[in-house]
Order: structure tokens, then C-alpha cells, then sequence
């Protein structure tokens, strides 16, 4: 679909979670919107995603991991009403299953980390359990014999990005949003102090008051952005799988994590295994050592998944910054917003990060906007400017 005879408020570049979010959001306060998508919509990074929303169990220790936790805790408190509303939107289901996951320790090396964590979670004031291995088998009878220790975090859930996609999808169409597909983004145009809007790399120019870049892995390459604005954002490879029981649903109700991986259940029979974490720049390649890894750790503690059948094995690419917090605020550029950077939770954080874009896009304060400060994208540039690396996150 083309854009002849329409100006746009607002041009969202990139077509994930994140991206289709804001979208929707922005169309429904009645905003002009275009989403441009490199490829197709929902294709990337979010397609791939396990879809966890644990912000209880991937909290880190240091300040990066608190900030992680903070914004995490508040987006995993959007999520029911968000799917309820898209769903709703959209006339589909999103898959949110609100079932708890486990940690999951297999050793007595693991289990005492396993301790430590319980006492940093407690120390924040976070709901977790410790479980002994026979409670922890009498909610999940399928973990092996030989586990040590459990920790039950119930309320870190898990949704299926794909039913999220194929929602939002629909929800943009209905809320008005036109939707370009194949339609990669070159440079960010602009007159020095302001955005002017994006051009495609076909040359053809999208005018619009307010650019929002939400391109994830794909974000650097963007160009046109004065220099020294731009956020640094790298891709990490994942590779995944999904596995399906032909006898049905059972093996596993809750979202299982243990030291290497984790196993999400679908409901339906299918489980996502899943995920190596790769700095190999763009490569989308899968390899036998990485699910062999896959593989080997998750047997360990639930055997029966050797007999799942192997229904698809897929790469995606995850967004880091420098400390692997997102980048979510205005840039360098007056009408520039950052909407980039989730790294492992883009699919936990789209509900937050449209609500603290929208705020933006609406020129209000609002209760999110204290938000902004912890995801601000400038503070990579002011880092740098002062010879000083970015605050570092714990490597995942």
C-alpha cells in the first residue's frame, strides 16, 4: 500500500511486538500513524520469542538489575488488562497463560546459587518459594528423580508472541494504521534540529512530525542521525526450538528455568526449548553443538522431553545495549523517539513500552513518565562523553 496524499504524525519503524504496540496505541488517541517493516510484519526477533513474562525470575544483582526489575514488574502488571483489550481489539486469543514458573537447580552447586538467589528475591521484597524436590515433583510429577532444589515464583507467566502478533496485527488494521511490509527504512531525515521523516531505501520519502524507531536488531542501521546520537544497539543470536507431544498436553504445566535454558508450555502439546545466547553479529545460521546444549541441559531435569518430536527449529537476533536495558525516550533530534534495545524481554516490556511512548507522543506529563529516567537512551552519549564506559549488565 502506498502513502501518496497522507502525511503521517507518526512513522514507526519496525514491525515486532514493539513497534505493532505503539502503533496501535498511538491510532487509538487518534494519531495518523505508518509502520514500516524492513520484512514482514511480526516475521523477527518477536515470531521467535519464547515469551516469558518473568520479570521475577531475571532479576540481576546491581543497579542495571534493579532498574531491569522496576521496569519489568510494572509492564508483567500491564499485561493482563493489555491482552484482555487486544484481544478484544482483535477478535483472537493471545495466548497468556498465567501458570508460575520454577527455578530449578540440578546439583548441589546449582542449588546452592539457587539460595542465594532466594535470598536476594526476599531481600526485595518479591514472592518467591522455596520448594523441596517433592513438592516441587508434585506440581510438575515429569522433573527427574535426581533434582535438588526448586524455587516456585508464581507470578511470572508466559504468553505465545505469535497469537500476540496476529492480534496486533488485526488491531492496527482496525485502529486505522497503514501498514507497509517490504519497505526498509534507510535514514532518518531531518533539518538539523528536528525530524523531518524516513526515507526508504528506494529512495521514496515518508514525511511525519514524529519518528519512532523501534527496529530492534536493526536498529544501527539506520543512518542520518547526527553523530554520536545514535543508541548502540548489537544483535544476540538465539537459537530455539519448538517441540511437540503427540499425546498431548501434560508434560509440563509451568515455565520451567534451570542453569543453561528454560522450557515453556504452549497448553496445547507444544513446548519452546530454548535459548542459546550468541555474540555472532547477524548471523541467523542454527547449528547442531547449539541444540545438542538445548537438548542435553533440558533432559537433565525433564527426560520426557527426548520424546517430544522436533516441530521447528528456529535463530532470532535480540537487541543489547551496552548495559542490555532498553532504550526507550526521546533522542537527540526534537519528534525523535528511541523504542529499541529489549534484548531478552521485548515481549515482557511491549505493553510498558508503548504506554511510556505514548506519553511521549502526547507531550503530557503522566505516572509513567518517571519510567523514562530509568530506560533513557541518552545515557549512552553522556558516557561517552565523559570517556566512560556504559554501565554494565550481567552477561545472560
Amino acid at each position: 500500500m502506498g502513502s501518496e496524499g497522507r502525511t503521517a504524525d507518526v512513522v514507526v519503524v519496525g514491525g515486532g511486538v514493539i513497534g505493532m504496540s505503539i502503533a496501535w496505541r498511538a491510532a487509538g488517541r487518534g494519531m495518523r500513524v505508518t509502520l514500516l517493516e524492513r520484512d514482514r510484519l511480526g516475521a523477527g526477533t518477536s515470531r521467535v520469542a519464547a515469551g516469558m513474562l518473568g520479570p521475577v525470575a531475571e532479576v540481576e544483582f546491581g543497579p542495571a538489575g534493579r532498574r531491569l526489575l522496576d521496569l519489568g514488574l510494572r509492564s508483567a502488571a500491564l499485561w493482563p488488562g493489555f491482552a484482555q483489550e487486544l484481544a478484544e481489539r482483535a477478535g483472537s486469543e493471545v495466548g497468556l497463560r498465567r501458570t508460575g514458573t520454577l527455578l530449578i537447580a540440578r546439583d548441589a552447586d546449582e542449588a546452592g546459587e539457587l539460595e542465594r538467589q532466594l535470598d536476594f528475591r526476599r531481600a526485595l521484597g518479591l514472592d518467591v518459594r522455596r520448594l523441596s524436590p517433592s513438592a516441587a515433583r508434585e506440581l510438575e510429577p515429569a522433573l527427574a528423580p535426581a533434582l535438588r532444589l526448586a524455587l516456585e515464583v508464581p507470578d511470572d507467566h508466559s504468553v505465545d508472541p505469535r497469537p500476540v502478533l496476529a492480534a496486533l496485527r488485526r488491531a492496527c488494521e482496525r485502529a486505522g494504521v497503514l501498514l507497509r511490509e517490504q519497505a526498509p527504512a534507510a535514514s532518518v531525515e531531518h533539518d538539523g534540529a528536528r525530524v523531518q521523516g524516513v526515507r526508504l531505501q528506494d529512495g521514496e520519502l515518508l514525511a511525519a512530525g514524529t519518528v519512532v524507531l523501534a527496529a530492534g536488531p536493526w536498529t544501527a542501521s539506520l543512518s542520518g542521525l547526527p553523530p554520536g546520537t545514535a543508541v548502540p544497539v548489537r544483535p544476540v543470536k538465539g537459537q530455539i526450538m519448538r517441540l511437540r507431544d503427540p499425546a498431548g498436553p501434560g508434560l509440563a504445566e509451568r515455565v520451567l528455568r534451570f542453569e543453561g535454558g528454560y522450557v515453556v508450555p504452549r497448553g496445547d502439546g507444544r513446548y519452546v526449548l530454548g535459548a542459546t545466547v550468541e555474540e555472532r553479529g547477524l548471523d541467523l545460521g542454527p547449528t547442531a553443538g547449539g541444540v545438542y546444549e538445548l537438548l542435553r541441559e533440558a533432559r537433565e531435569l525433564l527426560p520426557g522431553i527426548a520424546e517430544l518430536e522436533i516441530e521447528e527449529l528456529t535463530v532470532g537476533l535480540r537487541p543489547g545495549t551496552p548495559d542490555n536495558l532498553p532504550a526507550v525516550g526521546p533522542g537527540a533530534l526534537d519528534g525523535l523517539i528511541w523504542a529499541t534495545g529489549h534484548y531478552r524481554n521485548g515481549i515482557l516490556m511491549a505493553p510498558l513500552t508503548a504506554e511510556l511512548v505514548l506519553s511521549l507522543l502526547q507531550g503530557g506529563a503522566g505516572p509513567a513518565d518517571p519510567l523514562l529516567e530509568l530506560c533513557d537512551p541518552a545515557r549512552f552519549g553522556e558516557a561517552a562523553a565523559a570517556g566512560a564506559p556504559a554501565a554494565a549488565g550481567a552477561a545472560r
